[in-house]
């Protein structure tokens, strides 16, 4: 079930999701944090934010409308009191979601997160759809993009992943644009630019106005999506967007996916990660599949 990653070795390819897994040692007593590959943090930001205020989060017909806003404790708290509980799960990689407004923002908590251990790479979240500046207007305009990805790079010797935005012309196109900055890695999709509107009150449902789509609504534009960028780029592609089922990640690996997040399905069921990640591995099982890692790209094109 291991396989690589930017140049990090995982036991699986099932890592959590940014914003949907918290700081990871929330879960310590749900889920054997040992049995997934990894966690993303939610987005680390250089001062505390608070976030959108309420109604945060709508329900969907398969899916939700989230636009929390990024609330987190700032990356100095983080640094001092969320990653070091970490360190009781050396198996279970930790990836840190970093976000900023500007340029400068990003690479300043970058260079804060350099001086602390325990962290495996970071992910530039360039894609958030819930917030008024940066986030998805980085991962939606390509000098933009191209400029931020080699800050980034300049300023960290670890892994660095670029969080796409589907809410773009050409997803393929801005991944090819990571890459040649420098990105590690690419993972993809972030959520659907959407909106949900109560008849009764005629006023939107998220205090925000509009927000971010996911879950299985969203599952088949996303493997789309990792199909096209997985032919595109040569570093590896991190999938998700709907993920439930052990057949649904198998479905993300055949289209090129590396490795996997899954997120809102931890809404549904707080243990939903550990369970995929013992489904895929059955699944393998079942099927002969004898590395997990083979199945990545294995899409068969030919007509029946």
């Amino acid at each position: 079930m291991k396989v690589q990653l930017a140049g990090l070795e995982l036991s699986n390819p099932v890592i959590a999701a940014s914003g949907t897994f918290g700081y990871g040692i929330e879960f310590e007593e749900i889920v054997s944090l040992e049995r997934i590959g990894g966690f993303v943090t939610k987005g680390i930001s250089l001062q505390p934010l608070s976030g959108h205020p309420p109604p945060r989060i709508v329900q969907t017909a398969s899916g939700m409308l989230n636009a929390i806003g990024l609330q987190n404790v700032g990356v100095d708290e983080f640094v001092a009191r969320k990653l070091p509980s970490m360190s009781r799960y050396p198996k279970c990689k930790v990836f840190v979601n970093v976000f900023g407004y500007t340029e400068a923002e990003y690479v300043a908590v970058i260079e804060r997160l350099n001086e602390a251990a325990g962290i495996a790479a970071y992910e530039l979240n360039v894609s958030c759809p819930n917030v008024h500046a940066g986030g998805m207007a980085f991962g939606a305009d390509p000098g933009s993009l191209e400029y931020l990805v080699r800050c980034a790079r300049a300023a960290t010797t670890r892994p660095l992943i670029v969080k796409l935005s589907p809410n773009v012309t050409s997803i393929a196109q801005m991944a090819k644009i990571a890459e040649k900055a420098g990105a590690d890695a690419v993972s993809l999709v972030n959520t659907f630019l959407a909106m949900s509107i109560d008849p009764e009150t005629r006023k939107p449902r998220l205090s925000n106005v509009t927000g971010g789509l996911s879950g299985p609504a969203i599952k088949p534009i996303a493997l789309r999506m990792v199909y096209e960028v997985a032919r595109a780029v040569s570093i590896p592609v991190i999938g998700m967007g709907g993920i439930v089922t052990a057949e649904d990640a198998v479905e993300f690996l055949l289209a090129g996916a590396t490795a996997l997040q899954v997120g809102t399905a931890s809404y549904a069921d707080p243990r939903a990660v550990e369970r995929l990640a013992r489904g895929l591995e059955s699944w393998c099982r079942g099927h002969h599949v004898e590395r997990v890692s083979s199945l990545t790209g294995a899409l068969d094109l030919s007509r029946p």
